[in-house]
């Protein structure tokens, strides 16, 4: 079955799960959603709803808040409802959001919120039946303060892996800088009003290629005992992937997994989740406001350690700390950047799975001496010194005529981000053997 696939039998997969489903849940009082600080003993946040059966609650989507967006500093998203779309990586019975202010400058005030599962693809439509109201601590509004997140109570909800989910939120009032995501790869909508329970999509007649206040999504699942996080840049976050067809690497690489565990593969059930933001470096931050695109190091325990029951983390980052850089880039700097990460990956018991730097020649930044920079700290990565496996994506996608180049069916054009061929063959050669075990044991 392809991606995409399967609306048609949908509506009979949730009910199926829904008649199985005999979850009850206990609300828990919300925080600000710093699992890293409040974390529970079974990696819960205290903010969260306990279950009271069986299932493990991992994260099924999630994406990196990675600055304020331009021209919302008055009126921020005043009065309007903004429906995100994400694709879930595995499923469960019940669900729960996380919601960011982080950029913002102002609290952040959200009266309504709900989520659903798509009527189909590429539709702000909901199956009609999925509808649930979101709740925080109880009640259907929440105060967001400036540079904090929140968690919803969770919901009942049967959340099917490999679709489409509608998470909904209004906010009243302008409140300021809205903390989003750019350069999606999925349409979301934009309605005035409260439509926070719309299920027809018609009020939905505006389209955005960016996810606002939402970063999170988890689920507890009986499919998945752990998360894999994915942290990256725009190679990772699949700035060139085809729009609405979820075929970023690691989009591709969940689907390989579930694929080989359902063929009796004794592999980790796990979910993979995407943290990759445009533009991302190891070691410096973006332009901008000081905390917009944070560096790898800065947001590492933001966007990996704070996720939901993650298990391993695949880093895929150092190819923007060469091109952006003015002077030329110190390989030993960056690859203790990558140390440092792994140190703090092994320091909660997190396997690291790294990849090497991918071939740009012809793309505008190339320079001989920028390609002897990636080759030396590719020459290291593939030493094991670095990571506790790798994952060599410079070997499988670059062209054996010229290897400081892509192949060209592997290219999307610019010579640096690959085509949705080059991103499904990124996941093909990543061993998924690699993701069984945890960090190496200190001596």
């Amino acid at each position: 079955m392809t991606r995409g696939r399967g609306y048609a039998l949908l509506a009979v997969v949730v009910a199926a799960i829904v008649a199985l489903s005999t979850a009850i849940y206990v609300g828990v009082a919300p925080g600000d959603g710093d699992r890293g600080r409040n974390a529970l003993g079974d990696g819960r946040a205290p903010n969260s709803a306990a279950p009271a059966s069986t299932g493990t609650w991992v994260s099924t989507w999630s994406t990196s808040p990675a600055a304020g967006e331009p021209g919302t500093e008055t009126t921020g998203m005043a009065d309007r409802s903004v429906r995100n779309v994400v694709h879930t990586s595995v499923g469960g019975t019940s669900a729960r959001v996380t919601l960011s202010n982080l950029y913002g400058r102002s609290p952040l005030s959200i009266t309504g919120a709900s989520i659903a599962l798509a009527a189909g693809p590429g539709t702000p439509a909901a199956l009609p039946d999925t509808l649930r109201q979101l709740t925080f601590n109880g009640g259907p509004a929440v105060v967001i303060p400036p540079g904090r997140q929140v968690m919803s109570d969770a919901v009942r909800i049967a959340v099917p892996h490999d679709s489409d989910v509608l998470i909904t939120t209004y906010t009243p009032t302008g409140s300021g800088t809205v903390t989003y995501h750019p350069h999606a790869r999925q349409i979301s909508y934009l309605a005035q009003g409260d439509h926070t329970r719309d299920t027809t999509g018609t009020p939905y007649t505006e389209q955005t290629r960016n996810w606002r206040y939402l970063t999170a999504l988890d689920v507890l699942s009986n499919e998945s005992e752990g998360t894999v996080v994915a942290l990256g840049d725009s190679l990772t976050d699949g700035i060139t992937s085809t729009m609405n067809a979820n075929n970023r690497w690691p989009d591709v690489l969940s689907d390989r997994l579930r694929a080989e565990i359902a063929a009796g593969r004794d592999l980790p059930r796990y979910s993979v989740v995407n943290q990759g933001i445009s533009g991302n470096r190891v070691l410096t931050d973006g332009l901008g406001r000081p905390a917009d695109n944070p560096s790898g190091l800065n947001r590492f325990s933001r966007d990996v350690l704070q996720r939901t029951n993650v298990k391993v983390v695949v880093i895929d980052l150092g190819v923007n700390d060469i091109l952006r850089n003015p002077r030329l880039a110190d390989p030993q700097a960056i690859l203790g950047g990558l140390r440092t990460l792994v140190d703090q990956a092994h320091a909660r018991g997190l396997k690291v799975v790294g990849a090497t730097l991918m071939p740009f020649h012809g793309h505008r930044g190339y320079t001989d001496q920028r390609e002897s920079v990636r080759q030396a700290i590719n020459a290291e990565i593939r030493s094991g010194r670095v990571f506790d496996a790798v994952v060599d994506f410079d070997a499988a996608l670059r062209d054996p005529y010229d290897p400081r180049r892509l192949r060209a069916d592997y290219d999307s054009g610019d010579h640096l981000h690959p085509s949705d061929k080059g991103y499904t063959r990124m996941a093909e050669v990543f061993d998924l053997e690699s993701l069984k075990g945890s960090a190496p044991a200190e001596l």
